[in-house]
C-alpha cells in the first residue's frame, strides 16, 4: 500500500511538473525526460491515465490477434499515437500553425496513422476537435482558444502511452500498468506482457448469448446481418433481428407496431486478462483462466512455453455474433454491433468477391462520391450511409417486395420504390421503373367480390412522408437568403458577387467566411492555377507523352491549339488566373483550361499587331496583369525608343517644355522617357506644371502623379513644409524618425544629427521638432538607437558617422556597472576587480573605484567616509579649504550614472548630467520629469520633480537663524566662524557659472557676512541643510500652521477638521498625521 501511494504522489509530481512545461514551450522535447520516467513508474492504467482510455484503446487494437498481428497492431499505433502526439503539441504552443483549428480526413498522414487505429478520433475530440465537418473535425466556432491546461494533459498522457507501447513492442521493461510478473518468476529482465485489471471487466455488451429453448438454432444470429440476435419479432414470423438490423426494418410505416421480444442471454466466465472472450484455458503454473486469443499471447513469452494449461471449453472460431468481425474485402477489424464496415461501408456478410460482381456504376468510387441506391433510385450525399428516402443501407440490394393490393384495387405499391400509386400504369409515378419486376409479377388485378366484401381490417396509419419537393424548395430558400446575405456582407468590403460565389463552391462546406477565405487563401490557389496552366504549356512543348493543352469549349467539346511559337516558358499573373477562376465558377481544373485558352486569345491578338516574340509578348501581358492594351503599351515603349535617339541624336535633348504649344508631342515624350501608366497621366503632368507659382521640378511630379491621379491629393504630396527650414519640399525628399510622425527635408535631417553627433551628447539625438523619443525611458532606447543606425548610415559623413559609433558604444559601456571613468584623465574602462584601489591603463594613476577621490595610503583598510573624516581632521590643505572644501566633497552625484561633480547644490535645483544627460534635484535626487510621472494622482503636465519635505528645494528659503534653531533642538553642532579662523570678503565655493554661451566652473564671489562660517548666505544655507539631511531631521518641528496645512495639501494627507476641534489640537493631529 505504502509502494502504491508512494508511487502515486511521484506520478503526481512528474505529471504537474511536465504539464507545466509543455504548456509554457509546447515542445515535446523539453518534457522527454518527464515522460519517460510517468512511463517506468509501476501504477495500473486507470490511475496512470486520466483523460485517456488507455485499456480501451490497447484491447481495441488487439483483440482477436495472433502474436503476429499483435506487434503490426501495436507499432501501427505507436506511429498514430506520435502524430496524436504532434496535434497536441502543435495547440500547445505559443506559436501555433496557421491551421490549428481544423483536422482534415482526406490528409494522407492521417489517414495512414490516427484513422488506422481504433480510438484516435476519441483523442481528437479530448484535444478539442467537437465539430463535424464534412472533411474532418475542427474546434466549435465560439472557441476562440485551445484549453491549454487539458490538452497539455492529454499530450503527455498520449506521450507516456506511446513511450509505455513503443518499450513493450521493443521487448524492453515497462511499468507495472502493462507487465505483472507472475511470483515465481519476479526477476528483473523476464518482464511478462499481459494487460492488468485484477477482475475482469463483466460487459453485458460482450457476454456470451444463451439460447432460448423455444427458438431454433438460426434465431442466435440476426436474419439480416447475420450478427449477434438480440429481439424477436413474433409478427414477422419470430425472426430474429440484432439491435441495428431492427431499428432499420422496423422503421418502415407497415412494421413499425410490431412487437418485438428480447432473448435471454447467459452470462459465462470471461478471461481474467481481456475481461470480454469466454474461458479457454486454465494455467496451472500462473493460476490464471485466458480465452483463446490471451492464452497465445500471453504464453508466447520463452518462459512461460512449459506452463500447464488445461482447455476449459472446446477451441471455437469467434463467430459475428460474440466478437469484433472482420470485413472480408478491407480487412478491417469493426465493432459487434456494427452493421456496415466502417472504411469500406460493405454490410457484414459481404463476400470478397462481391465487388467483382457488381456493376462499375452501383459501387462509388469511393466513400466521397455520390451512390444511387438500389431500392428507391435516389441519388444521395457520398457521406450519407442510409437513403434519405427510403432509409435503406447504401450496398443494401433491392428487396423482394410483393405488389400490395388496395382496397379499390386501382392502387397498387412499386415494389423499388413502394410508392402508392393511384392510377393502374405500366410504370411507377415516383421512380419511373416498370411494375413488374424480374420475376414477372403483373400489376394487381380486381379482386372477387368475396375477397372485397369481407370485414375490413384494422389499417394502421402510416407515418407521414416527407414531402421531398417542399423539402428541397425549402432548402433552396434557405441556401438564397444564406447566399444573398453573404454577398451583402462582402459588397461592404467590396468583394464582388461573383468572387463570393466561386469561393462558396470552393470551401462551401466548411464554417469559413468567404471574405476571410478570398484574403488568406485565394493567393495560394492562384498561384497554384498559374503553376499548373505554366506546366500543362511546358510539357505540351517539350512534347512530355500524353500531355496537351486541350481547353474546352463551350459546349463541353475539347479544341487543342499549339502556341503561335516556342517559347522558354509561359509567364502567366495572378490577375489573368483570378478572371480564369472566376469564369469557371471556382473549378481548378476550368480555370486552368480557360486561362490557357485566353491566354492563346490575347497572344494571336498581339501577333495580328505585328509582335512575334512570344517571351516578349508573354512578359508583357503578366506585367499588364493579362490586358492587352497595357501589354501593348509595353510592347511599344521600346519601339519608340530608336525612333526618339534617331530624331536627338545629334543634338543634346531638349528640357521637356509644359508651355509648349504641340501638347502630343511632350505627352509621346513623356511616355516614352518616364514610366508613366496612361496618356492621362501625361497631360495631368503638364497641367500641373503650367499652374502659376510652380516651385517642383519634372520628376517630382512625375512621381506623385503615378502614385494617384486625384489632383489635389498630388497637390499634397507637392507641397509639404519642412519645419526646420520652412521651405516646400516634396513628400519624397522629407524624411522622418520612427518614434514620432514629423517629417524634415533631407538636409535638416543630416545637418541636425551632424551637430548631435560632434558637439552633443548622444542623448540629443532626437527628433529636432518635438524632441521624441525620451531618451531616459531604457525601454525605447535600444530599439530607437537601432533604427536611427540604418538611417544615418546614408546620411552622414564617414567621419560623423564612427563619431557616433564611439559616443554609442560609450553609452552603453556607461551602463556596465564595472565600468569607471578615470578622476585623472579623460578616459574610461572596466575594471574586473573588486578592490577599492584602481589604476587607470592610460595616465597609469591610481584612485578609489568607489568614492572616485585620487588614492592616498590612508585610505587603505577603512571605508570612503572614514578616509574623508580622516582628511578633515589632519590634511592641513583640506582644513584650510574649510566649509568650501566640505561642500565641494559632498557635491553633486548623478543618480543615474553615479558621475561626481565638485560643485554645490545652490542655485537652480533642476540638474542635468553631462555624461548621461540625466535630469534630477540636486537637493534630493529625485528625477525630474517633462511630462506626467508615474507617481499616483499627479497630473501636471510640464516639468516637475517631487521633492521631500527636507529637500533643499524648500528649505533654501528657510532664514539661517531658522535653520539652526532646528539643528539646536535637535543637538546638531554646526559652525558659525570659518575653519582657519579668518574672515574672507568673498564666498570661495566652487560652482558652475555660463560664461561665454559654456559652462564653466569658478568660485561664487558673493559677500560674505559674519557668523555664517566664511560664506555667503545662499551656500550657508546649503551647508545647514546638508547636516539636517545627514542626521535626518524633520523640518515639520518648527512648521508654522499655514505651512503645515500647505505640507498636507502638498503630500495627500486629509487636513479635515473636526468639528469644535481647538487650534492646537488640530495642528498636533496634522504632524502626527504627516510624519
Amino acid at each position: 500500500m505504502s509502494s502504491s501511494t508512494s508511487a502515486s504522489v511521484q506520478m503526481d509530481e512528474v505529471r504537474r511538473r511536465a504539464q507545466s512545461l509543455l504548456s509554457s514551450s509546447g515542445l515535446a522535447q523539453d518534457v522527454r525526460a518527464e515522460v519517460q520516467t510517468m512511463a517506468t513508474i509501476p501504477l495500473p492504467l486507470s490511475e496512470k491515465y486520466r483523460h485517456l482510455m488507455a485499456e480501451a484503446m490497447l484491447r481495441e487494437n488487439t483483440a482477436d490477434r495472433n502474436k503476429h498481428e499483435v506487434l503490426e497492431s501495436l507499432s501501427r499505433l505507436v506511429k498514430a499515437l506520435s502524430i496524436l502526439e504532434k496535434y497536441g503539441c502543435n495547440l500547445t504552443s505559443p506559436t501555433r500553425p496557421r491551421y490549428w483549428r481544423s483536422v482534415k480526413h482526406n490528409n494522407p498522414v492521417f489517414r495512414t496513422t490516427v484513422d488506422a487505429v481504433k480510438g484516435g478520433r476519441r483523442v481528437l475530440y479530448l484535444y478539442g476537435y467537437t465539430n463535424q465537418q464534412v472533411d474532418g473535425l475542427s474546434f466549435p466556432d465560439d472557441v476562440t482558444e485551445p484549453d491549454a491546461e487539458k490538452v497539455s494533459a492529454v499530450t503527455l498522457e498520449v506521450m507516456t502511452l506511446r513511450s509505455e507501447v513503443d518499450m513493450l513492442v521493443k521487448n524492453k521493461p515497462v511499468g507495472d500498468s502493462l507487465i505483472v510478473l507472475p511470483k515465481e518468476e519476479q526477476q528483473v529482465d523476464k518482464p511478462l506482457i499481459v494487460s492488468p485489471p485484477p477482475k475482469p471487466l463483466q460487459s453485458p455488451a460482450i457476454a456470451q448469448i444463451q439460447k432460448p429453448a423455444a427458438a431454433s438454432p438460426a434465431a442466435a444470429q440476426c436474419n439480416l446481418c447475420g450478427g449477434a440476435s438480440s429481439l424477436l419479432c413474433p409478427s414477422c414470423d419470430n425472426q430474429p433481428f440484432c439491435d441495428a438490423c431492427d431499428d432499420l426494418y422496423h422503421r418502415h410505416p407497415s412494421r413499425a407496431t410490431h412487437k418485438r421480444d428480447k432473448i435471454q442471454k447467459t452470462k459465462q466466465e470471461t478471461c481474467s486478462i481481456c475481461g470480454i472472450a469466454v474461458v479457454y484455458a486454465q494455467c496451472s503454473t500462473c493460476i490464471q483462466r485466458l480465452c483463446l486469443n490471451c492464452d497465445r499471447l500471453f504464453h508466447s513469452h520463452p518462459d512461460r512455453k512449459g506452463h500447464n494449461r488445461t482447455t476449459v471449453t472446446p477451441a471455437k472460431t469467434a463467430s459475428p455474433s460474440l466478437s469484433r468481425w472482420e470485413c472480408a474485402h478491407c480487412t478491417t477489424v469493426n465493432e459487434m454491433r456494427a452493421v456496415l464496415c466502417t472504411t469500406c461501408e460493405r454490410p457484414r456478410l459481404a463476400t470478397a468477391a462481391a465487388p467483382a460482381q457488381e456493376s462499375p456504376m452501383s459501387v462509388p468510387s469511393s466513400p466521397n462520391t455520390e451512390w444511387r441506391c438500389k431500392s428507391c433510385t435516389v441519388v444521395n450525399q457520398g457521406s450519407s450511409i442510409l437513403c434519405e428516402v427510403c432509409e435503406r443501407p447504401r450496398l443494401a440490394t433491392r428487396p423482394p417486395v410483393a405488389p400490395v393490393l388496395s382496397d379499390s384495387g386501382s392502387k397498387w405499391t412499386c415494389q423499388f420504390c413502394t410508392y402508392v400509386n393511384s392510377k393502374p400504369s405500366e410504370v411507377c409515378e415516383m421512380c419511373n421503373l416498370p411494375c413488374k419486376d424480374s420475376a414477372g409479377v403483373s400489376l394487381p388485378q380486381p379482386e372477387p367480390p368475396s375477397i372485397m366484401k369481407s370485414p375490413p381490417q384494422p389499417v394502421l396509419k402510416p407515418k407521414p412522408r416527407v414531402n421531398m419537393d417542399v423539402k428541397r424548395q425549402n432548402v433552396m430558400r434557405e441556401d438564397g437568403l444564406t447566399l444573398v446575405h453573404q454577398i451583402r456582407e462582402a459588397e461592404k468590403r467590396d468583394v464582388s458577387p461573383e468572387e463570393v460565389y466561386a469561393a462558396l463552391c470552393v470551401c462551401g462546406g466548411s464554417n469559413v467566411n468567404p471574405c476571410d477565405w478570398l484574403t488568406l487563401e485565394l493567393p495560394h490557389l492562384l498561384e497554384e492555377i498559374c503553376a499548373m496552366a505554366e506546366s500543362v504549356q511546358l510539357n505540351y512543348r517539350t512534347g512530355n507523352a500524353g500531355m496537351q493543352p486541350e481547353v474546352e469549349q463551350d459546349g463541353g467539346e475539347a479544341e487543342q491549339r499549339g502556341p503561335i511559337a516556342a517559347g522558354d516558358g509561359m509567364k502567366l499573373s495572378r490577375a489573368e488566373a483570378k478572371l480564369a477562376w472566376l469564369a469557371a465558377g471556382g473549378d481548378t481544373d476550368r480555370a486552368v483550361r480557360q486561362l490557357l485558352r485566353d491566354r492563346q486569345v490575347k497572344m494571336r491578338e498581339l501577333h495580328s499587331l505585328g509582335f512575334r516574340d512570344v517571351s516578349q509578348c508573354e512578359e508583357a501581358l503578366r506585367q499588364s496583369g493579362g490586358e492587352v492594351k497595357g501589354a501593348l503599351s509595353l510592347l511599344q515603349r521600346p519601339v519608340l525608343e530608336p525612333f526618339h535617339q534617331r530624331i536627338w541624336v545629334d543634338q543634346p535633348e531638349p528640357p521637356i517644355d509644359p508651355k509648349h504649344p504641340d501638347k502630343q508631342r511632350m505627352c509621346r515624350r513623356l511616355l516614352a522617357l518616364y514610366d508613366l501608366p496612361s496618356w492621362g497621366r501625361c497631360e495631368l503632368v503638364l497641367s500641373l506644371l503650367q499652374e502659376p507659382d510652380v516651385t517642383y521640378s519634372l520628376e517630382d511630379v512625375v512621381q506623385a502623379v503615378k502614385e494617384s491621379h486625384d489632383k489635389d491629393f498630388i497637390r499634397r504630396l507637392l507641397n509639404n513644409e519642412c519645419p526646420c527650414c520652412l521651405s516646400i519640399f516634396p513628400r519624397g525628399k522629407m524624411q522622418s524618425l520612427t518614434s514620432c510622425q514629423c517629417s524634415v527635408c533631407h538636409d535638416c535631417f543630416g545637418q541636425h544629427f551632424t551637430i548631435a553627433v560632434r558637439d552633443k551628447h548622444i542623448r540629443d539625438m532626437v527628433c529636432p521638432v518635438c524632441s521624441e523619443p525620451d531618451i531616459n525611458d531604457p525601454e525605447q532606447l535600444d530599439s530607437y538607437f537601432s533604427t536611427l543606425d540604418i538611417q544615418l548610415r546614408d546620411c552622414l559623413e564617414g567621419d560623423v558617422y564612427a563619431l557616433f559609433h564611439q559616443k554609442l558604444t560609450e553609452h552603453t559601456l556607461m551602463n556596465d556597472p564595472k565600468f569607471l571613468w578615470c578622476c585623472h584623465c579623460t578616459s574610461g574602462f572596466i575594471n574586473d576587480g573588486d578592490q577599492l584601489k584602481v589604476t587607470c591603463p592610460s595616465c597609469r594613476k591610481s584612485f578609489c573605484a568607489q568614492c572616485k577621490k585620487p588614492w592616498e595610503p590612508q585610505h587603505q583598510d577603512v571605508t570612503c567616509e572614514q578616509f574623508q573624516q580622516w582628511k578633515r581632521e589632519n590634511d592641513p590643505e583640506y582644513q584650510r579649504q574649510g566649509l568650501a572644501g566640505y561642500l565641494r566633497d559632498n557635491g553633486i552625484t548623478c543618480p543615474h550614472c553615479r558621475f561626481q561633480y565638485a560643485l554645490t547644490k545652490g542655485g537652480c535645483m533642476h540638474f542635468s548630467c553631462s555624461q548621461c544627460r540625466y535630469q534630477f534635484c540636486s537637493g534630493c535626487n529625485n528625477p525630474y520629469h517633462k511630462t506626467v510621472c508615474k507617481t499616483p494622482q499627479c497630473n501636471y503636465n510640464g516639468l516637475h520633480a517631487h521633492h521631500p519635505r527636507d529637500c533643499l528645494f524648500y528649505l533654501r528659503d528657510w532664514e539661517p537663524n531658522r535653520l539652526q534653531a532646528l539643528l539646536q533642538r535637535c543637538g546638531v553642532d554646526f559652525n558659525t566662524d570659518p575653519s582657519n579662523g579668518t574672515q574672507t570678503n568673498t564666498c570661495g565655493v566652487i560652482e558652475q557659472k555660463d560664461e561665454g554661451g559654456r559652462p564653466e566652473d569658478s568660485e561664487c564671489g558673493i559677500q560674505t557676512q559674519p557668523g555664517q562660517a566664511g560664506l555667503c548666505e545662499k551656500h550657508y544655507r546649503e551647508y545647514l541643510v546638508s547636516l539636517i539631511n545627514a542626521h535626518s531631521l524633520d523640518p515639520a518641528l518648527l512648521y508654522e500652521p499655514n505651512e503645515l496645512i500647505r505640507a498636507c495639501e502638498r503630500y495627500l494627507v486629509d487636513k479635515q477638521r473636526a468639528d469644535n476641534e481647538e487650534d492646537v489640537v488640530y495642528h498636533a493631529r496634522l504632524l502626527k498625521v504627516g510624519h
